[in-house]
């Protein structure tokens, strides 16, 4: 296996297209025990075979299972952290007092220093503000963040799950007094919601920022278990965990899933394996994150890399989940995406130096 490297947005990061998400890690909370319960042996084993695969990116957050990922992450590297890039978010709430939420400058010191202690290190290499806050002019999120980029503390900045317009507001507010930019974007992209094309990937592609995609089997849609006339599963997470993540439209995803299963047939390929693959082939993705619950969903998982969908495969894929964007964007699409008319602009690193073989 060749694990592709990217660079991340205009930035000399280079990310691998597969990274390791650390969700299901400390089982804590209605959303996360949903998630899973990960402990610091099963998260040793399980980072042990993403690095040594390539998948050398951890992403984690401190309000998964209310910091408890970050402190499992900070175990179960131990002894191998220079040979991780480390990437967290703060911003969205972790308590209901008025200083546990948002992202002023008390609060994303706190919030660094707070996950630089659970992950035991001395710096982030990538720290993505979690969502966008509207009471807090982005002149202060910026400037804190560039006083804890000279500080050492964090090696590159990002956003997560922000709209078009708030995300270009604080690029611009970067560019006009010389601050750090946001290299990545952390957004929801899958197989059966590709709202990130309609505005996002084109904002992405004109501004050099990367995307860094979650969920992209769609909150566990898409593995192949979920089909025409299969209902959902009695052990799937989805019973408990449907609500906090994405919607999805019956229709779409049993259509999609109709063609991910023909291709798998005609492949040898795994359904997720085929989602996976198509994602990384999109302008502007860097890494798509990939989280498991045991060893074998991971292995699996990282057999989305070192291989390409057939240019067929990709057409098929392309027109059963093409789904019309909304006024403004309508116009301007046709059948086969906006997307598919913009070149990569963040090709893959074709330097030996850094691709990884396993």
């Amino acid at each position: 296996m060749i694990m592709e490297f990217r660079r991340l947005g205009g930035s000399g990061l280079k990310v691998p297209v597969l990274s390791f998400g650390a969700g299901t890690f400390g089982g804590r909370g209605p959303l996360f025990s949903g998630w899973g319960n990960t402990q610091v042996a099963q998260a040793r084993e399980l980072i042990n075979i993403a690095v040594d695969a390539g998948a050398i990116m951890i992403d984690t957050a401190d309000v998964y299972s209310d910091g408890a990922s970050e402190e499992i992450v900070g175990a179960a590297i131990r002894g191998r952290r220079d040979q991780v890039l480390l990437s967290t978010k703060a911003g969205l709430p972790t308590g209901s007092g008025p200083a546990d939420a948002g992202t002023s400058r008390s609060r994303l010191i706190g919030a660094v220093e707070a996950a630089l202690r659970r992950l035991g290190t001395d710096h982030l290499d990538l720290f993505q503000v979690h969502g966008f806050d509207a009471a807090t002019p982005v002149e202060e999120v910026l400037s804190t963040l560039q006083q804890l980029v000279q500080q050492g503390k964090l090696r590159y900045i990002g956003a997560s799950n922000f709209a078009g317009w708030q995300l270009m507001k604080s690029l611009h507010a970067s560019d006009d007094h010389g601050w750090p930019r946001y290299v990545g974007h952390q957004v929801y992209y899958s197989l059966v919601g590709r709202d990130y094309e309609a505005e996002l990937m084109p904002l992405g592609l004109d501004q050099q920022v990367g995307a860094l995609v979650w969920s992209p089997l769609a909150w566990g849609r898409l593995t192949g278990r979920i089909r025409r006339d299969h209902p959902i599963p009695p052990g799937s997470r989805l019973h408990t965990t449907a609500e906090f993540g994405p919607p999805v439209d019956d229709a779409l995803l049993y259509a999609v899933v109709d063609v991910l299963l023909d291709i798998a047939e005609q492949t040898g390929r795994t359904v997720p394996q085929i989602a996976l693959n198509w994602l990384i082939g999109r302008p502007t993705v860097a890494s798509v994150i990939i989280g498991a619950r045991d060893a074998d969903q991971l292995r699996q998982n990282l057999g989305a890399v070192g291989w390409s969908l057939d240019p067929e495969h990709v057409r098929r894929l392309d027109e059963i989940s093409y789904r019309v964007p909304p006024y403004p964007h309508f116009p301007y699409h046709r059948q086969e995406g906006f997307a598919r008319l913009a070149p990569p602009l963040f090709p893959a690193v074709s330097s030996g130096a850094v691709q990884h073989r396993s």
